[in-house]
Order: C-alpha cells, then structure tokens, then sequence
C-alpha cells in the first residue's frame, strides 16, 4: 500500500507539503498542489481520511438537508455547496427533510449519528424541534434559504437570498406597464421567505400608490398545485388580477396551468411574472419575466460559513442577505428585445 511519503519522494516535496494539499490546512503553489496531484494519481495512493479524523476530531464532512431537490433552485444550491466542499478538501451527505418538521429532525439526527462536523439546513415553516436538538447536541449549523432568527443579532449563522426588495421591483415594473390590480399566489405560511416576499408585494403597492386588497393575496403552499388553485380563484372573483406574480418556480408552474385551462393569453389578458428564474424560461412563450436568485453563490457561501464556524466556535452568528436579479422578458407585457 502507497504512503504519504511515497508520494511525497515521487513529487519530490515534503510529507508536510502533501499533508497540506490532501488536507487544505494551507495554501500551496499551483505546480505544486498539480505535482502531488500528478502523484496521488500515478501511486494510486489514497488517503486515509478515516485515521485523520481520529487524530483531529473532524471527519472532514457536512450534512445537508434541503427539501425537493428535484427542485432546480435547491439543485443549483446543492451544486454551490458541493463544489465548495470539493474545492476545501470536504465530503458532503445529503437528505430531503420533505419540509415536514418530524422528518428534519430524523434526518440530521441521522447526519448528526454519522458524525458530519455540522449541518447546513433550509429549515422547515415549523423548526422548534430541530432547534431543541442542535442546541442540545451543540452542532454547528448554517441557515440556508429560510431564515429562523431574523433579530439583528441572530442565534445562528444564516444566509439567503434578498426577499423584499425584488418583489417590491417587480411590482412596480407591473404598476409602471399600467396595472393596477396586481396578484400574488404566495408561498408556504411560517417560512420566512413567504413573509418577506408579502412584505415586498406590499410595499410595492405603497411605492406605486396602489392599495392593497386581500382578496389578490392568494396562498399556494409553496407548491404547484396549491398555485393552480390559488390561481383559480383568482381568475374566477368578480374583478380578476390583470397580473400575477407567483412567488416560486413551483407556484410558476401551478399559475401557468390555471392560466391554461381558463384561457387568458399572457401578456395580452394578463401578466404573469415570477420569483425564481428558471433554466428554461426564456424558452417559454412568451418568455417569462423573472427574479433570478443567486443559487450556487448561497450553496457556496453556506459551506464558507459553517467552515468559518467550525475554525472559530465563538464567534459572532451573522445573518447574510445576498441581492437577486431582476430579468427582463416578455411575460409581463414588455417588447421583446
């Protein structure tokens, strides 16, 4: 069996220098992380992480648990968060929680019995329990997505994207084409991201003079069919939207069904525009008009964090917002470019 000293002869380096390269413990020049590199995979050498862990306490791994990773939101998340752990010398375990409180709690108690070093989790709407329990075993975490501390000096480390501020732009984008009974089919009651995307619908309404009526604040769960059909009833009251705003990619896809079946045409009878940009929106027709979330930079400043956290157990928990992207096409009315 190859040792670490055989690669280190055979890239004609130090056994530290390898241990640097293996374990990221610190920085080496390129040509020479690319000779050890060269070596590791000439010998066929592998590492024994295992033994290491032993010696430092660290397995070297993190748990995520996020739910519908099908979701090409969460699948963007997951790939921002693995690449991050590849590239800082990390294993990654991955569960879906299914946004059911019980089953998050089971799935990292799971990750928590297989000894990951800490926990990126997107909580659920009802995260009491898991709370308890990381408290009480004392496992270092990252927030992902959904917030569950929104004081200004939170509990816990935390990053998502910004909710309020481009929704409030996309109303006002709609209320400057001329809308003025302007919808949302809103996300799941309790997660943070649903509250702060009313409170921009809201403000957005303030900022373009428009008052707000309840009866256009429908609630889809987060979920397509709870969107489609929120989106029914809308269509259906006496004096029906002439846009809509879906506050995820799934409820985009409940929105477009209703649409389909009651037969406006988007834009000419109505306007729908979304919150999450899909891969493929611009393939639609007409295009849709969408907030684009920066998914991977999350994944992969939520790996930073828990890293930073598990260097520093002490320090400050901070809460990071990063900043979206409106996109510009033609579902909301606009000429094409």
């Amino acid at each position: 069996m190859r040792t670490m000293a055989d690669v280190a002869r055979h890239a004609g380096v130090s056994v530290a220098t390898v241990s640097h390269v293996l374990n990221a413990t610190r920085p080496v020049r390129p040509a020479t992380r690319d000779a050890v590199l060269r070596a590791i995979d000439e010998l066929g050498y592998i590492h024994n992480t295992l033994a290491r862990s032993l010696v430092t306490s660290r397995t070297r791994s993190v748990g995520l648990a996020v739910s519908a990773i099908s979701n090409p939101y969460f699948t963007e998340i997951l790939q921002g968060v693995e690449a991050e752990a590849l590239a800082t010398g990390y294993g990654l375990l991955i569960a879906d929680p299914h946004d059911d409180p019980a089953h998050e709690l089971s799935v990292v108690r799971m990750l928590h019995e297989r000894r990951v070093d800490g926990v990126i989790v997107a909580p659920s709407a009802e995260p009491s329990a898991l709370l308890a329990y990381l408290d009480r075993a004392d496992i270092p975490v990252v927030f992902l997505d959904r917030l569950v501390d929104e004081a200004e000096e939170p509990a816990y480390d935390q990053v998502c994207a910004d909710g309020v501020a481009p929704v409030r732009e996309l109303v006002g984008h709609l209320a400057s084409l001329g809308h003025r009974r302007i919808a949302m089919v809103a996300g799941l009651a309790g997660l943070s991201t649903t509250g702060e995307r009313v409170d921009g619908y809201r403000q957005g309404l303030d900022a373009a003079g428009l008052p707000f009526d309840p009866g256009l604040l429908a609630h889809g769960h987060s979920a397509s069919d709870g969107a489609r059909l929120a989106t029914e009833r809308l269509l259906a009251a006496p004096a029906p939207p002439t846009a809509v705003i879906a506050a995820n990619n799934a409820m985009t896809i409940g929105a477009l069904q209703a649409l389909r079946d009651a037969g406006p045409r988007i834009p000419e009878d109505i306007a729908l525009v979304s919150f999450d940009d899909f891969e493929w929106a611009d393939l639609f027709s007409p295009s849709l008009t969408a907030v684009r979330q920066p998914s991977r930079d999350l994944g992969r400043l939520a790996l930073r964090l828990l890293l930073e956290r598990l260097d520093a157990p002490d320090r400050p928990a901070r809460t990071v917002r990063l900043p979206c992207t409106l996109v510009h096409r033609t579902s909301c009315g606009c000429p094409p470019d």
